[in-house]
C-alpha cells in the first residue's frame, strides 16, 4: 500500500504548558476554520517558535501565558532587531510578524490574553520582486526535454504532462498535483481550479495540454480512481511536489538554465508570454487567480524590461549622450 507524503515535522516551542495549550488550540483553529494546509501550519509554527525562542533568552526564562499580555512594544522591537542581526530577509520577517499578529488576535478573541503593543509596530518594507520567467525558447525546451531525464518511460511522460500543464495553464504546482483523475482536462474544455484562499477560477485547456495529459493517463501503469490523484508517484501514491522540483533542478544543469528556472517560473512564463502576445491584464489576472490587479501588474515590469533590452541593443542612439 503506497504511503502519502509525510507532513512536515511540528515546531518545538519554548513555552509553558498553558501557552502550549493555546498554541494547540490556535493550530486546530487554523486547520478547521481557515482550512490551512499542514505545510502552512508548519511554517506558521516555525515563525512562532522563533519568536518564543527569542523571548526565552530575552526574558531569562521560558514564557507562559502570563507573559503574553505583559510584552511591550520595545520587546517586539527587540525581536525585530534580533532578526535583522541574523540578516534574515525583510520578506521573511514581514511574514513572521504577520503570523505573530494573527496569533495574538487569536489569543485576544479566545480570551487568553490581550496585548495592544503589536499595533505600534510597522511591518518591514518589502520590495516587490519582479517575476523571473523563462524565455519562450527555454520554456519550450523545458516541456520538450524534461521527460528524457526520467529512468522510467511512463514517469517521463508524466513529468512532461505536468510541466506542459504548468506552462500552458499558469497553474501552481500544488494546484496541478491537487487535481483528481476525474478533473483531467480535455481539449477545448475549461479546467476548474481551486487556488489560494479557496478562490475558484476557470482556465481554458489548450490542445497541447490535453494531449500531454492523455498520453500520460494512457501509459500510467496504475489504475487512476476518479476521486484519486491524477498525477501519481513511482509506487502509485500521491506525487510529492519535491520530485518535480528536483527534476527541474536536473534540467537546469542539462539546459544551462538559471537557478530561477523552477516549476513556479513556468507560471510566471505563462503570464509574461501572454502579456507579450497582447493579452490584457484583467484577463491574465483571472487566469492566474490573483485577488488584486496590482499583483498581476508586476508582469508589466518584466515586459517593459524586455522592451528596453531590445531598445538598448537595436536603437542607433541607445547608450549615446548629448555632448
Amino acid at each position: 500500500m503506497p504511503h502519502p507524503p509525510l507532513p512536515p515535522p511540528p515546531a518545538r516551542y519554548s513555552a509553558g504548558d498553558d501557552l502550549l495549550a493555546a498554541i494547540l488550540a490556535w493550530q486546530e483553529w487554523l486547520t478547521a476554520e481557515k482550512r490551512a494546509s499542514a505545510h502552512t501550519i508548519a511554517a506558521y509554527g516555525r515563525d512562532l517558535a522563533d519568536f518564543l525562542d527569542f523571548l526565552t533568552g530575552h526574558l531569562g526564562g521560558v514564557p507562559g501565558m502570563a507573559e503574553m499580555p505583559a510584552l511591550r512594544t520595545s520587546d517586539f522591537r527587540a525581536w525585530l532587531a534580533h532578526r535583522a542581526g541574523r540578516r534574515l530577509e525583510a520578506s521573511s520577517t514581514a511574514r513572521a510578524l504577520s503570523v505573530l499578529r494573527g496569533f495574538f488576535r487569536f489569543l485576544d478573541r479566545r480570551g487568553f490574553a490581550h496585548n495592544p503593543a503589536l499595533a505600534a509596530l510597522s511591518t518591514p518594507k518589502v520590495r516587490a520582486g519582479v517575476p523571473k520567467p523563462l524565455s519562450e525558447t527555454d520554456a519550450e525546451a523545458t516541456t520538450d526535454q524534461i521527460g528524457g531525464l526520467a529512468l522510467e518511460g511512463w514517469i517521463g511522460v508524466r513529468d512532461t504532462a505536468i510541466v506542459t500543464l504548468l506552462y500552458g495553464g499558469g497553474l501552481r504546482i500544488s494546484e496541478a498535483l491537487g487535481l483528481t483523475r476525474g478533473e483531467a482536462p480535455e481539449a477545448g474544455g475549461m479546467l476548474r481550479i481551486l487556488g489560494k484562499g479557496r478562490k475558484e477560477r476557470m482556465v481554458p485547456v489548450l490542445p497541447v495540454v490535453a494531449e500531454a495529459i492523455a498520453a500520460y493517463i494512457e501509459i500510467c501503469p496504475y489504475a487512476l480512481a476518479a476521486a484519486g490523484p491524477l498525477f501519481v508517484g513511482a509506487r502509485g501514491g500521491p506525487l510529492n511536489p519535491r520530485l518535480v522540483q528536483r527534476q527541474m533542478e536536473r534540467l537546469r544543469a542539462v539546459l544551462d538554465l538559471p537557478e530561477t528556472a523552477t516549476p513556479h517560473a513556468l507560471r510566471h512564463s505563462f503570464a509574461t508570454h501572454l502579456l507579450a502576445g497582447g493579452g490584457d491584464l484583467r484577463t491574465i489576472q483571472e487566469l492566474l487567480g490573483h485577488a488584486s490587479l496590482s499583483t498581476t501588474q508586476r508582469y508589466t515590469a518584466v515586459d517593459s524590461k524586455k522592451l528596453m533590452d531590445v531598445y538598448e541593443a537595436a536603437h542607433p542612439r541607445a547608450g549615446k549622450r548629448e555632448a
